[in-house]
């Protein structure tokens, strides 16, 4: 009882966030990236009325695109695209079949069908929407987003819209994947200073 009255306790915590230098010792990030004094606690951060808790940490380590054929997807993105792939695993499970292709800075990007990912979500199946989202490859030039617009039609990607100048001063295009999924091809030549 005292340990869970010392866990909610919002000086516990700080001392926990200074011990760890940034992580919490029972193993959640926190979201600043240094340590905080008591005298700037959490406590002078929070909303009024809530209690501090841990932040999930900001970033993505796999992005799943449910798919229609996993065969034919897997070839777009390792054929025609040249993303690298150990294939197709899991099949001997029931809606076990993926692929897994690594990308840069730890993530991966995920092929799964569709109605495996409506079985294990426990969401029902519905018609796919192309502007749900989109997934964004920038590069450092407008020759770079006219080569990966090139190499993304000879795979078989239909192109939405061409690559052209835009609004906000770079360059980009946009196509689909065998499956309808969204991809912008840009140079964008403030992009590091986002966010």
């Amino acid at each position: 009882m005292a340990v869970l009255a010392k866990l909610k306790s919002a000086h516990f915590v700080n001392w926990l966030w200074e011990q760890g230098q940034g992580r919490l010792s029972f193993g959640l990030a926190m979201s600043s990236p240094t340590p905080r004094s008591r005298e700037n606690s959490m406590e002078n951060d929070r909303p009024y009325g809530r209690e501090p808790h841990p932040s999930m940490n900001p970033h993505i380590t796999l992005l799943t695109l449910g798919v229609d054929d996993l065969e034919r997807a897997v070839a777009f993105y390792r054929d025609g695209l040249g993303f690298s792939t150990k294939g197709i695993i899991g099949t001997e499970f029931e809606n076990g079949a993926v692929a897994f292709f690594n990308l840069q800075s730890g993530l991966k990007l995920a092929l799964w069908p569709r109605k495996s990912l409506s079985a294990d979500s426990g969401l029902p199946l519905r018609a796919s929407s192309a502007i749900e989202f989109s997934i964004g490859h920038n590069v450092s030039s407008q020759h770079e987003v006219d080569a990966v617009m090139r190499q993304a039609e000879q795979a078989g990607a239909k192109i939405v819209k061409p690559a052209q100048p835009t609004f906000y001063g770079g360059y980009a295009g946009y196509f689909q994947d065998p499956d309808g999924h969204l991809w912008e091809v840009a140079f964008n030549p403030g992009f590091a200073s986002l966010g």
